[in-house]
């Protein structure tokens, strides 16, 4: 099931966000960065203000399977772009469906919103995200300008299916 986040949720979806960040910064970058009490802290408090943030500039969804949150997912309206700015699958779920799923979810309120165009930056070394955005019609920026060690990547939205 995918549901709009709640504030009750920001512990399961913090430790999610830990543990989905460790698999493809592990042994890349120092472990500081993407684990401990200090960056939990921080995630969770990133977490808050995304799941409190007005309609209008964005939304968190949670996948929840059996009562826990297994994925989730977070977009971002300012300054006229819209950014996917988080799709974490919890790694014990993956080729389960679960990010399909958050990314039909966030498609359909995109349409809703009558958003057509949409980023993302994908961490370079992330080649199972990279795929699975492929997959899902998200194109390398054509300017072919890397963000640092991150990848940006669009998505031409366009009409729900039969439309």
């Amino acid at each position: 099931m995918i549901r709009t986040a709640l504030a009750s949720d920001l512990d399961a979806i913090a430790a999610l966000h830990t543990r989905a960040r460790a698999t493809y910064y592990r042994g890349r970058v120092p472990e500081e960065a993407y684990a401990g009490e200090t960056e939990a802290a921080r995630a969770r408090e990133g977490w808050e203000r995304a799941v409190a943030r007005p309609a209008a500039q964005g939304q968190v969804l949670c996948a929840e399977r059996d009562g826990r949150v297994t994925g989730v997912a977070a977009f971002l309206t300012a300054d006229g772009v819209t950014t996917l700015t988080q799709l974490h699958v919890d790694p014990d779920q993956w080729r389960r469906g679960t990010g399909a799923a958050l990314h039909a979810a966030c498609l359909a309120a995109w349409r809703r919103a009558g958003i057509e165009r949409v980023r993302l930056e994908v961490y370079e070394h992330n080649l199972r995200a990279q795929a699975f955005y492929a997959s899902h019609g998200w194109r390398p920026d054509p300017a072919g300008t890397p963000a640092g060690s991150h990848r940006t990547l669009w998505l031409e939205v366009g009409p729900a299916s039969g439309e």
